[in-house]
């Protein structure tokens, strides 16, 4: 049965088209996850940039603290604190 179902020209087309059709759809999934998954990396990148710079804004500031209690109490007087 399958063999002479198979033997007809125009099952052979449609199942070459059916075949280009699921290669396609499949390719576009796998260019849309790929995006995705570039989105997600971009994200994480940005994120790890924010936390950073914030990290070395906390390591500039912490270079002007005073370091001891004389020293916060000479910039209290100074006006300097």
């Amino acid at each position: 049965m399958i063999t002479w179902l198979l033997s007809l020209p125009w099952v052979r087309r449609l199942g070459l088209w059916i075949g280009a059709v699921i290669a396609a759809v499949a390719t576009i999934a796998a260019i849309r996850r790929s995006g995705e998954r570039a989105g997600r990396l971009e994200e994480r990148l940005n994120q790890q940039k924010e936390i950073a710079d914030a990290e070395r804004r906390m390591l500039d500031a912490s270079h002007d603290r005073p370091r001891d209690r004389d020293d916060l109490a000479r910039r209290m007087r100074d006006g300097s604190f």
